[in-house]
């Protein structure tokens, strides 16, 4: 192909030139047309020139005289063939010319710019050569061999591609030889092997053709000259059924707008219409109107018959409803047939079902009918309370459900209660109490409904059980409880203990509050703690474990009647004890603490204020009678009736002994063997220690003060010996308390540590209230004197120098830790 109109030689040199020609112009809409230099007749005369078909036209490659002063041209690859091959290589260039000038329409591709570029003969000799990768590098054993080393420690494995993933190429890029001097791909693809194996790409090139040769054979006419073929649409059934299906679906919601008027002026006339359905069901009816007169461009219409197009229009549009209305029947059918069936199916599960409850109800039928045969007067075999229960029991085993949805109450009051107030005839609950038991927990294991009942308020006609045991059982009760006398409640309280797991709970509740505690109070109210014999604990606490909070009304008056009776009561009797002990733990701590307070206490104090102290003769008697109450009474009360009544007159009568020169090996013993006659816990109170201490101070100030004097030989000795004797057991019995303290609380988790002790006042009283469960916490924003104020369970105290003050009604007074528990409890 000649390109030697595109250059102009000037001088021998040749220059492209880029602006558009005539030759361009002509040759715009034939590509393929064979392309050559004019010559200078050419050049001078244009188209008039003369032509020579056969004259052969030098060619862009032809041979030129070599230019040696133009710079040296060098080969991109490859290795320069010889000239032999060189010169055979043009021949057959030329030889295949014409063939590829024929096939150029064929391979020609607009798609791309095919442009040639001023390639010599000499660079198609381009051999390339793909090169193992075994011998990748070997070009640097002449050199130092820097560059396998580097990519080795970069991580370059020989014999795979580069990158993280080994994703490079393994073999260098190979070159394609090109066929001729055409540009890129205009002799088709010239992908290599190893391209198409590295880069699986399909190649498009040949749609691409297709699709130009479609849009180039737009612009060109028809060599037929005939009429292009109408084409036709057709619809199938199937596009008919779901076009029908969408519809339905669509119109299916429009209920409300199907009742809208609609009026439609978009012709020649108003309509009305009633939907919107009515518009979209509208045809296209023929227009009556004269034809236009035809203008100069348009065609006359050979046939056009408008009447006969709606008629076919208006039939295909009703077989087409057909079809659909005949599929959505067909559907209806279908489903018609589906729902039947499973109509079907179940009606046929419930037939089975009914024959079953059928079957059951004529069996449960005959057995109670077997049942009032039997309990009829005059039957040979009666029915009686064990084999009703046992035909009760496969009632609940095999015809469970049947027995549920049957009227039980009804059925066991015509059944088992005739035969429960037989079998209760000659019952006396007092003399036989388990009599029944069994038989009755066995009945209410299938008479009793499922659901808890509440206490109060039942509902009989829902229960057959309770029914049972109100109507029958409990008449029997009534009446041994009517004649049943309150002091010998040993029978009656075995009784109701024999049958509490078995009663009612609202049954036994009712028998407690409306038949028992009448009976308790009327006797309360009759019983004289001066004349009867009987204590009356002894008739009263064996109904704790059942009653219990139901006996707090008779407390009061209990207390009452025990006061009364100790008006006149002297220490010196020892019944007094024996009556109030057992109710120490019944009575709560703080009314207990109050009785003692206002009856034992003073009548006590009145003891120890006759007591005579004599240490040559002394009568022990009242102060047996005191310290006997220690139990009774809280430590706080006899400490202070100690402090107030005896150690004032104890410490005159030992300073008036010191005063007379005494023995005082005596006076050591007088007053160990007093301080053996008080209890561990009261020597433990501060007060008793003081009071001793200070015995023990006045002991040591008559021994050091009779300097002058006659003094017993050792007894100075001896008295400092009893002191510190006496500090060491207080000192060790402190210590003894406060471990046994600390590992009580460690025992209940306070987390204190078993050698530890409180550090001031205050942490021994939150000790103490968290062992007694008291809240001891401070008032917020309360203070007296500028102390801190705290409340103790009711309490509020403050605490001065170790000592705990509690708000009495007109002022603050100084309490002791025990008296202060007591008090909150």
């Amino acid at each position: 192909m000649s390109m030697s109109h595109l250059y102009g030689a000037e001088d021998g040199v040749e220059l492209e030139r880029f602006e558009v020609s005539d030759w361009d112009l002509h040759n715009e809409f034939n590509p393929h047309r064979a392309r050559h230099r004019p010559s200078k007749e050419e050049a001078t005369y244009g188209v008039w020139a003369e032509r020579d078909s056969d004259e052969e036209r030098p060619s862009f490659g032809g041979k030129r005289s070599r230019d040696y002063s133009a710079p040296v041209n060098f080969i991109s690859a490859g290795l320069k063939k010889a000239a032999a091959e060189d010169g055979s290589e043009e021949d057959s260039e030329e030889d295949e010319r014409p063939a590829k000038q024929e096939e150029a329409p064929k391979e020609f591709v607009p798609k791309k710019l095919k442009t040639g570029g001023n390639f010599k003969p000499s660079q198609k000799g381009f051999v390339g050569g793909t090169k193992s990768f075994m011998d990748f590098g070997s070009w640097e054993r002449h050199t130092k061999g820097i560059g396998q080393k580097l990519l080795q420690k970069m991580g370059y494995v020989p014999g795979k591609g580069l990158g993280k993933n080994a994703q490079g190429i393994i073999n260098p890029i190979e070159a394609k030889q090109r066929k001729g001097k055409g540009a890129v791909g205009a002799y088709g693809s010239e992908r290599t092997s190893q391209s198409l194996q590295d880069f699986p790409v399909v190649d498009s090139e040949e749609e691409a053709e297709e699709e130009f040769q479609k849009e180039l054979s737009q612009w060109r006419k028809d060599p037929n000259g005939g009429k292009k073929k109408p084409k036709y649409s057709y619809k199938t059934v199937e596009e008919l059924k779901a076009k029908g299906r969408i519809n339905k679906q669509l119109s299916a919601p429009q209920k409300e707008l199907s009742q809208v008027k609609v009026i439609d002026m978009t012709g020649r006339e108003q309509k009305v219409y009633y939907s919107y359905s009515q518009i979209s069901h509208k045809h296209n009816i023929p227009d009556d109107s004269p034809q236009q007169p035809l203008g100069k461009d348009a065609k006359p219409q050979g046939f056009a018959l408008p009447e006969l197009e709606h008629n076919l229009q208006l039939l295909i549009d009703i077989t087409e409803q057909e079809i659909i209305q005949s599929d959505r029947q067909l559907q209806y059918e279908r489903d018609m047939v589906v729902n039947l069936t499973h109509e079907i199916q179940k009606m046929s599960e419930v037939l089975s079902h009914e024959e079953t409850a059928i079957s059951n109800l004529s069996k449960v039928l005959d057995m109670v009918e077997e049942c009032e045969r039997r309990m009829q007067p005059n039957c040979e075999n009666p029915l009686t309370l064990d084999e009703c229960a046992k035909i009760f029991e496969t009632l609940q085993d095999k015809y469970y459900e049947e027995y549920r949805m049957s009227d039980r109450v009804d059925l066991a009051v015509a059944i088992v209660y005739p035969l429960m107030k037989d079998y209760f005839k000659n019952w006396d609950p007092l003399k036989d109490c388990t009599y029944g038991t069994e038989i009755i927990a066995k009945w209410k294991s299938l008479l009793e409904n499922d659901q808890l009942l509440s206490h109060g308020g039942q509902d009989l006609s829902t229960d057959a059980f309770h029914r049972l045991m109100w109507e029958i059982w409990m008449p029997y009760v009534r009446n041994i409880v009517a004649q049943w006398q309150p002091r010998n409640c040993g029978s009656m309280v075995d009784f109701l203990d024999s049958w509490v797991h078995v009663v009612p709970v609202w049954i036994l509740d009712n028998i407690l509050d409306q038949l028992i505690f009448p009976k308790l109070q009327k006797e309360v109210e009759n019983w004289n703690p001066l004349t009867d014999t009987v204590p009356i604990h002894s008739w009263i606490h064996p109904w704790l474990p059942l009653m219990q909070a139901r006996l707090e009304p008779l407390y009061s008056p209990i207390r009452n009647k025990l006061a009364n009776a100790l008006q006149k009561w002297h220490p010196s009797d020892s019944s007094a004890k024996l009556i109030l002990q057992p109710w120490k733990d019944v009575f709560t701590p703080g009314s207990w603490e109050a009785f003692m307070v206002k009856n034992i206490v003073p009548k006590l104090g009145m003891c120890l204020n006759e007591l005579i102290i004599n240490p040559h003769q002394q009568h022990m008697d009242a102060f047996y009678w005191v310290i006997d109450w220690e139990g009774m009474i809280s430590v706080s009360s006899l400490v202070g009736l100690l402090e107030k009544h005896f150690f004032p007159k104890w410490l005159q009568v030992l300073c008036s002994w010191l005063s007379n020169s005494p023995n005082y090996e005596e006076i050591t013993k007088w007053y160990l063997g007093w301080k053996s006659m008080f209890s561990d816990q009261v020597l433990a109170h501060p007060s008793i220690k003081d009071k001793f201490n200070e015995a023990l101070d006045i002991m040591n100030r008559a021994v050091s003060s009779s300097v002058g004097g006659y003094m017993q030989p050792g007894a100075r000795e001896n008295i400092a010996y009893l002191t510190h004797t006496e500090r060491r057991k207080d000192f060790q019995y402190e210590a003894m308390q406060e471990r046994r303290e600390a590992e009580n609380m460690a025992q209940r988790g306070i987390g204190m540590a078993a050698s530890s002790v409180p550090m001031n006042f205050k942490d021994l009283i939150q000790t103490k209230a968290e062992e007694h469960n008291i809240v001891f916490m401070p008032v917020i924003g309360k203070r007296h004197e500028g102390k801190q104020l705290y409340t103790f369970g009711r309490i509020v105290i403050y605490i001065d120098r170790g000592v705990v003050f509690v708000q009495g009604e007109k002022t603050w007074v100084p309490t002791s830790l025990q008296s202060l528990i007591d008090m909150a409890k």
